[in-house]
């Protein structure tokens, strides 16, 4: 068995072009603004890539750039102005942030109405219990590639591999709504290997390069791969050993080209959201 690709580029250019359809047809431009603090290489980057991706759905995209040494108390005052901002449906702070800087402090000051991220704590209590919110975008990206995917949720076994507020909790509370049957592993997990090998839809975000073999996977299993891991030698690879998997899987994401593009593209679709949701 060769593994059907999953290609998250289309399915992100597909789902741009739907927010573009639906943004036009507002009589205003949902309005993001990204703050980043300092010059982290990696950041600069995907914040890049979120402005050009923003502009080109049409939205009101701006970065607030601010320097490295900002204090905490200065960013925070930054993230008040932009919550009573008429203009502003979606903030959105880079990670991570310098050290003097606590995350958690700033991550819950943001409106949750406008946390287009989905992390604050009142989103994340509205997707565990069931609620409209606003949803984590890669989580929200990978449930997009599964349905693209033709992949059913209902009742399939899906082991999600990762326990981090960012991917692996949302993650497990989305396929739990779309009523699979789900089994969160990590490190500290007995028998890592058979827990995935039971999975008929895996999805990967533990941060470490390669660390899923070919034999963890299921004949016939979709398998997501959120990882995203530079080796020494400049390559970019997930957290799943894609060349091995791709002989036993019967749907795979590529690194890179599966699930990153479809993380910026849900970021835009969540500040549409919470556009309409805010405004009406």
């Amino acid at each position: 068995m060769t593994a059907r690709i999953i290609d998250g580029k289309a399915v992100a250019a597909a789902l741009r072009a739907r927010i573009a359809a639906r943004v036009a047809a507002l009589p205003y431009a949902p309005g993001l603004r990204v703050v980043r603090v300092g010059d982290d290489p990696a950041s600069g980057v995907y914040v890049r890539n979120k402005d050009r991706a923003a502009q080109q759905a049409g939205l009101d995209s701006a970065t607030i750039q601010l320097p490295e040494d900002t204090s905490e108390a200065a960013l925070l005052d930054v993230v008040r102005r932009l919550n009573a901002d008429p203009a502003v449906d979606g903030i959105l702070v880079q990670l991570p942030l310098p050290a003097q800087i606590r995350a958690a402090t700033v991550l819950e000051t943001i409106n949750p109405a406008k946390d287009v991220d989905g992390f604050h704590a009142v989103n994340a209590g509205r997707l565990a219990t069931g609620q409209k919110g606003l949803v984590p975008c890669t989580p929200k990206g990978v449930m997009h590639l599964l349905a693209a995917a033709g992949t059913p949720l209902a009742g399939a076994r899906a082991v999600v591999l990762g326990r981090s507020n960012i991917v692996g909790k949302p993650m497990a509370a989305l396929l739990l709504a779309a009523d699979a049957t789900v089994t969160v592993v990590h490190s500290r997990t007995l028998d890592l290997a058979g827990e995935c090998r039971r999975a008929q839809i895996l999805v990967a975000a533990a941060g470490r390069p390669e660390m899923v073999k070919g034999d963890w996977i299921a004949e016939g299993a979709t398998v997501i791969d959120v990882g995203i891991n530079r080796l020494p030698d400049g390559r970019l690879v997930g957290d799943v050993d894609f060349a091995a998997a791709r002989g036993r899987a019967g749907a795979i994401t590529p690194v890179p080209g599966g699930v990153g593009p479809m993380t910026i593209a849900c970021l835009l679709e969540n500040t549409v959201d919470a556009a309409e949701a805010r405004r009406g």
